[in-house]
């Protein structure tokens, strides 16, 4: 980056004063439970599956709803609980730390299939005894045409789940899994408690006219709400009793001090309102632990913890030790990471890397539109630097009023190398929720969900993560009259083929028409998903925590939140718009190639023809380089995408609403589409998010991001995903952080919408994937989420390595 870019780079507003909090490092209390962490393997537990599947026999004649409830009433007054040494957190989800639970409810048969294969994965490993095989399969048996998978593919239009199968697009994420994604309402449960939940349930039901049919199913979701309600506080009972249990024969007196307070606060909290920092943090926990226990829909996103746990940290700031504080949330951090769920082999391709996507927010803007920064917000910087995990997903908000403090001990963060915190810029994603129809001051309170999904915590189901759309797959339909170049099969519309294409427009025309059609079969996927959650999955718990949800009487499932979305992404935007570029330049305006070679070429995947692939990598622009030629396209190419999402509604009386972003799905994506006109070889992955093709932004990190920033970001309102990597010699000194800030701002000034940093070199990568055992903590950014990098798998590896090296 030249000086001259720099200088303007950092013509932001002048940010307000504020003094950043000493710093606190990790306890030995923590060093000794991160050190118990790495060294535990992940495990299945098998629990949850058999007491659900015992539930489900005991409750068939009871509507689904209070089913659901009754299940997991039944799961939490049964499943093996314990605290290990040295927690003053509590709260397990499984019969041991880092042990996925199993949910049949959703899928089941995949989980079978794949029983003997778990702990020989190349992702994802997971030790399974031969008895866990058993009682799995067991219960199983039960399950055989009742999951919301198989119910879901039922109503599902044939054509649609062809398409699926085909991965022109995939809705596997809610196919086989809960839907997560989505923030509750937690300052209510922290500072009102549950009974407050359980009073408000009661009276919606006092006032009920049962002679009304419609308000008849409204009780026994108004019921279902109370059951699990109660059941949570009956949980943290369980943990306050074995609390005092522990402590009547522990030999050290201030373990055992520890063990009654740990029994004290779990009989107040989540019941009654907390008071203190400890017991505002131990009611947030159970709260969310709980949820994932209800369902495997992952990113359950505490958002803006620094906003709605302030007011307890502050109301001890003069009484509880900054260090004592600190150590509170770094074990909280640990426990986020403990908790954990397995997918399918396919789906690990795309979510390698253990994620749970919980994303936790700071900073920002409060409702009223002024500077949100805080303790916490420093604090919460500070307990990812002290555990170096991979959850939670850290991000921060900028603004123009963003503290220079808080930037700065941002990008301190960043430098450290776990690809965290990401940043998310309020200039752009504010006025992207207000178009969606968002109050004002729900807008201002927007957090992140999972990857880079933004919604008002506590009142939106925002289905985030619908679908992923394979816009390679598309480029490669658009060229051949809509057949599949794996298969063989007439899939698309008959759109003509590049011989037959006339001009440069013709081509345009059949990308859009094969982009409206597999659009319009990818809605209709999603909302058969959709439909089936609402029937088979209602879910209680959650449902009580999110607005309006108790008022209306219905579930989430059912359109009960106050906000309701569809979020399906794009997937491959570089290279759908280098290859509609290549196309333009190379065979319409220059002539240099004929459709027919180009054809061949692609055919062939360049065999032989390596000098022709390199004239399409390097004669034709390409985006990421802040060419207009190459951007205009990448920027056609993924507004017509997000055009055509628009269009549609779904079951929850809400609309479909685009993103940009692949998770890491850019790889198994790519794994089944042919070679494209970018200069992509068959099979390979595609690019991730909108980033730039990697080794095709050659210019820079400034070119790189204002290239980016010619994106539509706004009507990509479900997200927009930026990868960018630095060797660590880049931000080295004052003068490196600076230049991160820097291009930061230059990206956000022109339009941007969230950025992430690697800062990582090549050598250290290649090091870790040849010797994993010397890296069992190494932490990157995978997409919008870090993981451990010899947990993914080696395809994975390889992408992450493969990102341009980026320096200033």
């Amino acid at each position: 980056m030249s000086q001259q870019q720099v200088t303007t780079a950092r013509k932001a507003p002048t940010h307000p004063t504020l003094t950043m909090p000493e710093a606190h490092g990790p306890t030995e209390r923590i060093e000794k439970a991160l050190e118990r962490f790495v060294t535990t393997e992940p495990a299945i537990c098998p629990e949850r599956a058999v007491l659900i599947t015992e539930s489900y026999k005991e409750t068939e004649a009871l509507p689904m709803v209070l089913r659901r409830a009754k299940a997991l009433e039944k799961i939490l007054a049964n499943m093996s609980i314990f605290i290990q040494d040295g927690e003053l957190l509590v709260g397990n989800q499984a019969g041991k730390p880092r042990s996925a639970p199993i949910f049949p409810e959703f899928s089941c048969k995949w989980v079978e299939s794949e029983l003997d294969r778990l702990e020989k994965r190349t992702a994802d490993v997971f030790r399974i005894s031969e008895d866990t095989k058993a009682q799995l399969r067991q219960a199983f048996a039960y399950w055989d045409g009742r999951t919301t998978n198989e119910f879901a593919a039922a109503m599902m239009p044939p054509e649609a789940l062809e398409a699926h199968n085909d991965v022109v697009y995939t809705v596997g994420n809610y196919f086989y899994n809960g839907v997560g994604h989505i923030s509750v309402d937690y300052a209510k449960a922290i500072g009102q408690g549950l009974k407050s939940v359980i009073a408000a349930a009661e009276k919606a039901m006092a006032a009920l006219d049962y002679a009304d049919a419609g308000q008849l199913k409204k009780r026994h979701f108004l019921e279902a709400v109370i059951i699990a309600n109660k059941a949570v506080i009956a949980f943290a009972g369980r943990f306050a009793e074995l609390a005092e249990k522990l402590a009547a024969t522990c030999d050290d007196p201030l373990r055992a001090d520890e063990l009654k307070e740990i029994a004290r606060i779990c009989r107040k909290v989540p019941a009654s309102p907390a008071e203190t920092f400890h017991e505002a943090l131990q009611a947030f926990w159970f709260v969310h632990l709980v949820i994932q226990i209800e369902s495997n829909g992952h990113s359950i996103s505490p958002m803006r913890f620094d906003q709605y746990m302030y007011p307890y940290y502050a109301r001890e700031k003069q009484r509880l030790l900054p260090e004592k504080a600190q150590e509170l949330l770094d074990q909280l951090w640990i426990k986020f990471s403990e908790l954990n769920k397995v997918r399918d082999e396919t789906s690990t391709m795309a979510f390698a890397g253990y994620p749970m996507f919980m994303n936790l927010i700071v900073g920002g803007q409060k409702r009223d539109g002024t500077d949100a920064t805080n303790d916490l917000s420093f604090m919460c910087l500070q307990a990812a630097a002290n555990t170096r995990l991979y959850a939670p997903s850290l991000s921060i908000r900028i603004h123009e009023g963003t503290p220079a403090a808080l930037y700065r001990k941002a990008a301190e963060i960043s430098r450290m190398g776990m690809g965290y915190p990401a940043y998310y810029n309020d200039r752009v994603i504010i006025p992207a929720l207000l178009a969606r129809g968002l109050a004002r001051e729900d807008a201002r309170d927007y957090g992140i969900i999972g990857c880079v999904e933004p919604q008002v915590g506590g009142k939106t189901e925002g289905w985030h993560d619908a679908a992923f759309f394979n816009m390679g797959k598309v480029v490669e339909l658009t060229l051949n009259d809509g057949v599949d170049q794996r298969t063989g099969k007439q899939i698309g519309p008959m759109t003509g083929s590049l011989e037959t294409f006339k001009t440069f427009d013709d081509v345009m025309a059949a990308y859009k028409a094969q982009t409206a059609y597999f659009v319009r079969l990818m809605a209709s996927a999603d909302n058969a998903v959709d439909m089936a959650h609402a029937m088979r999955c209602p879910l209680p718990f959650l449902s009580s925590l999110v607005d309006d949800c108790i008022a209306s009487g219905k579930s989430l499932q059912e359109g009960g939140a106050h906000y309701n979305f569809t979020g399906p992404q794009g997937v491959g935007v570089a290279n759908a718009g280098d290859s509609l570029t290549a196309i333009k330049k190379l065979v319409f305006d220059d002539k240099v190639l004929t459709p027919a070679e180009l054809r061949e070429l692609l055919a062939t995947n360049f065999e032989g023809r390596e000098d022709m692939r390199q004239m399409l990598l390097n004669r034709a622009p390409k985006y990421g380089n802040d060419d207009d030629y190459a951007d205009a396209l990448a920027h056609d190419a993924a507004l017509f995408y997000c055009e055509e999402v628009n269009r549609y509604e779904n079951p929850r009386g809400g609309k479909f609403q685009p993103g940009l972003y692949p998770a890491s799905a850019n790889v198994p994506l790519g794994s089944v589409v042919a070679a494209t006109p970018d200069g992509r070889k068959a099979w390979t992955p595609l690019a991730d998010g909108v980033s730039p093709i990697s080794g095709c932004d050659t210019c820079g990190p400034t070119a790189s991001v204002l290239s980016v920033a010619k994106l539509d970001h706004e009507i990509a309102s479900n997200g927009t995903l930026l990868n960018q990597k630095f060797h660590p010699s880049a931000l080295e000194g004052d003068t490196g952080l600076d230049n991160l800030k820097a291009v930061t701002e230059t990206y956000f000034q022109n339009g941007g919408f969230h950025v992430q940093y690697n800062v990582i070199s090549r050598e250290t990568l290649l090091d870790a994937q040849a010797n994993p055992d010397a890296y069992k903590g190494l932490v990157v950014r995978v997409a919008g989420y870090s993981a451990f990098f010899t947990a993914l798998d080696k395809s994975l590896q390889n992408d992450i390595i493969a990102r341009t090296e980026q320096t200033f």
